[in-house]
């Protein structure tokens, strides 16, 4: 392996580790919410709110700002001084408290009619629909305050500094959770116990955005206010931004989409789309987001100097090390979803059915699951050229393609329950959510391929043999996978709802075996066919423990 990609593998491990931590965090927060509000009209209307705040701090923040910003601000650390460079960050950080506090004035004040074009399946009469309008007003400022946070993110990780970054996110969990177990310290409940939970989101945006501020200064910069929007960095910047809004955060758009077509299935189908969405991302930020933030510094470097072949070697690298352990993941999903979300989520007021249709979401969600690894590395390429226009057209068009798909399967949904009635339950539920996630990992996957090709004909070969060789040999591991995890669960045919505490301990160890395991098979099998990515594969393992950052 060269000092390159080992370089990569580290960065990458220390990233994933700190990911990991924020996700395990983040599940215990999803446990804890489900557990108290259930798959319900309350927890509609709070994940229905929250999905629109994400999206804004998805378009505006975290995704676009990092893959515009980092390529600029790389280039002045590399050819101005450390003068200029301080009074672009400033720039850069009025312009941005700027305008996304006019952004987060205008949601709060015309929350009613966001609201209506988001929820449009919610009957605009009913408490769930009023509810929703309450909290996205709380919930709005926590795009202010993540998006902020992205762009010290983006001057870490310029610096190839990616723990904290990676770690911060666990703030809203942090925040949640507390809140939480004070409401069930004081036992309290009804729709303010769902209004304070909104109130946390906002606390735990701030927070995101405060623990980042001391690594800023360990670095020898500041945050401070200078208005100058027509700054040359800014001005770059903003000429990337504007269509990275729509590249980066592709997924998140076409979940967004399923969000507001969710609404017209039954009550808790969004729920169930937001925890199905939430399993699937774990692998996906561990591996797909952690290799596409770390290769985008490294790429935009490579293109600094001139250097195609360096990106190509980086990039093949990076799609390579995906996809060898993206596909194990999926596999696991898929077939051991059901006992993932009894065991995570089947608490409380969430009920079995609830569990039956958040799995045949999270099984859809997955199957795209390298494809949307892939767009974020791919997209990561051409941004570190400084270019946004053409991933931008990609997406807009796969988003729509999604629409589509979607209203083609609500249609569908509608007529098959006219003709049987006996088939609605199932249609307006399972089948129902499966069909509207399985529109977006169909979208993904061509996004994926569209950009491969474009990128492909832009700078040359991408190594595509070398990536097909990998990607068949690991399918091989997850088929070994796949029959040894599933034989382990079939050891316990209870039904997880009716098994007292201690069976379930059982059984969420037998999951623990079940996936450890299973895992054990796939490198073995990944040794025994001597699959190259093996070895970076372990150098990422045994640097993902450690916390320092990776020097220039």
């Amino acid at each position: 392996m060269s000092h390159s990609h080992h370089k990569l593998a580290r960065s990458a491990g220390i990233f994933t580790g700190a990911t990991l931590i924020s996700r395990l965090l983040g599940y215990g927060r999803d446990t804890m919410v489900a557990a108290f509000f259930g798959a319900g009209p309350a927890a509609d209307a709070f994940y229905t709110a929250f999905r629109i705040s994400n999206l804004f701090r998805r378009l505006l923040g975290e995704g676009a700002l990092s893959s515009s910003f980092v390529p600029v601000f790389s280039e002045y650390t590399q050819t101005k001084s450390k003068e200029e460079t301080q009074k672009f960050l400033n720039t850069m950080f009025t312009t941005l408290l700027a305008i996304l506090s006019v952004i987060t004035i205008l949601g709060v004040v015309f929350a009613p009619q966001i609201t209506r074009v988001i929820a449009r399946g919610f009957d605009p009469s009913s408490k769930r629909y009023a509810l929703t309008i309450v909290l996205t007003r709380y919930m709005f400022p926590f795009m202010l305050f993540i998006s902020l946070a992205a762009l010290i993110t983006g001057v870490l990780n310029a610096f190839h500094s990616f723990f904290l970054p990676a770690l911060a996110p666990a703030c809203l969990s942090l925040a949640e959770m507390l809140y939480i177990g004070f409401l069930w310290i004081a036992h309290i409940k009804g729709q303010n116990a769902i209004v304070g939970l909104a109130i946390s989101v906002t606390v735990g945006g701030f927070s995101q955005f405060f623990v980042h501020v001391p690594a800023l200064l360990e670095r020898d910069y500041t945050l401070g206010l200078r208005w100058d929007p027509m700054h040359e960095g800014v001005r770059r910047v903003g000429k990337l931004i504007l269509p990275a809004t729509v590249g980066v955060a592709a997924d998140q758009l076409n979940a967004f989409v399923d969000t507001v077509m969710g609404t017209f299935l039954s009550v808790g189908s969004v729920t169930a789309l937001y925890y199905s969405n939430r399993v699937m991302q774990l692998p996906l930020a561990l591996f797909g987001i952690a290799l596409s933030q770390v290769a985008l510094p490294t790429m935009a470097a490579s293109v600094a100097r001139g250097a195609t072949k360096e990106v190509k070697d980086t990039l093949n690298f990076a799609l390579r090390l995906t996809l060898f352990m993206i596909l194990p993941a999926t596999t696991g999903l898929v077939v051991l979803g059901r006992p993932i979300v009894q065991v995570l989520f089947e608490y409380g007021k969430f009920s079995a059915e609830a569990t039956s249709v958040t799995t045949w979401g999270l099984a859809a969600f997955s199957l795209g699951l390298f494809g949307y690894a892939a767009v974020k590395i791919l997209a990561a390429a051409f941004y570190a050229y400084q270019d946004t226009k053409d991933p931008v057209v990609i997406a807009s068009l796969c988003i729509a393609l999604n629409c589509l798909i979607d209203v083609a399967a609500l249609m569908a949904r509608k007529k098959l329950s006219l003709l049987h009635p006996e088939w609605a339950d199932y249609l307006n539920g399972r089948i129902g959510v499966a069909a509207l996630a399985l529109s977006t990992s169909i979208s993904s996957c061509l996004n994926a391929g569209w950009l491969f090709v474009l990128l492909r004909r832009k700078i040359g070969l991408l190594g595509g043999r070398r990536l097909l060789r990998t990607g068949l040999k690991s399918l091989i591991g997850c088929a070994a996978m796949g029959f040894f995890s599933w034989g382990i669960m079939q050891l316990h045919l209870s039904d997880l709802g009716s098994l007292a505490a201690h069976e379930r301990v059982i059984r969420a160890l037998e999951l623990l075996i079940a996936i450890s395991g299973g895992a054990g098979v796939y490198m073995l099998a990944a040794k025994l066919l001597q699959m190259e990515e093996w070895e970076p594969f372990w150098s990422q393992l045994s640097s993902s423990k450690k916390t320092v950052d990776i020097p220039e």
